[in-house]
């Protein structure tokens, strides 16, 4: 059967579906030797695929995998400063049936909890794009009690120091812990450092970051390092979300 060929790239693990379509703009795919164009439809099965002058190994099993990311850990696939990424804590090949696997979005490196990996190079690109609006929901330690008026201009958006204008969130308290305060964050938007900048600006020191939940998977009972594989109704409940523009999650 045939598809269009950016999908089946973006199957195979190259990334999203527009990366893949970049790539076939740039000449680096041939079907059956010749060079491909955009618009350009294949049969994984029978025609000769190449990328980049690599044959188009047969595509691998799609894998999604959730785990709690400690802090000091990278979400990353690779480190200039071989400092310990997200995969340094999967055991691929051994335990993982596939070649290539990736962090959806990313946790900076002081935060912890919940990060998506996968191979499904489409459902990351929806997951991700900030026109998609899929949330994000975070568990987040402050050095200080807030009074109402921080608390509301955390809802209603604040400037940060580079700039960025962030969008309205949903804030409130969770719970008093000694001098300081449990703050659930729910954003959808994922700007650099967002929430510790933005509790940084109004006088809210950023104690702990763990993220609990990314759209409908949540954190669950992952202690850090741990990680496992997404149920079959979990990776249906995503793409359900992805499908609707997130508007179930």
């Amino acid at each position: 059967m045939e598809e269009r060929l950016q999908k089946i790239l973006a199957r195979a693990g190259f990334g999203s579906r527009r990366t893949c379509e970049v790539m076939i703009a740039d000449g680096r795919v041939t079907v059956n030797s010749e060079v491909a164009i955009l618009g350009r439809k294949a049969n994984p099965q029978k025609d000769k695929i190449t990328v980049n002058g690599a044959p188009l190994n047969p595509a691998e099993p799609l894998v999604y995998v959730a785990m709690y990311k400690p802090r000091g850990v990278l979400s990353a696939v690779t480190s200039p400063e071989r400092r310990t990424t997200v995969l340094d804590l999967l055991d691929i090949p051994q335990r993982l049936p596939v070649a290539r696997i990736y962090p959806v979005g990313r946790l900076d490196v002081d935060s912890e909890g919940l990060v998506l990996l996968t191979n499904d190079g489409e459902l990351t690109n929806r997951l991700t794009h900030p026109r998609y609006g899929h949330e994000k929901e975070y568990r987040v330690l402050v050095a200080r009690h807030p009074d109402q008026g921080q608390l509301e201009v955390l809802r209603r958006g604040i400037v940060l120091e580079d700039g960025y204008r962030t969008a309205s969130a949903q804030v409130k308290i969770e719970s008093l812990a000694g001098k300081g305060t449990w703050l659930q964050f729910i954003l959808k938007e994922g700007h650099k450092r967002q929430i510790r900048e933005m509790c940084k600006q109004i006088g809210l020191p950023v104690v702990r970051l763990v993220r609990v939940r990314i759209g409908s998977l949540y954190l669950g009972n992952l202690k850090p390092r741990q990680w496992r594989y997404l149920t079959e109704k979990e990776v249906a409940e995503i793409r359900k979300g992805v499908s609707m523009g997130g508007s179930v999650f």
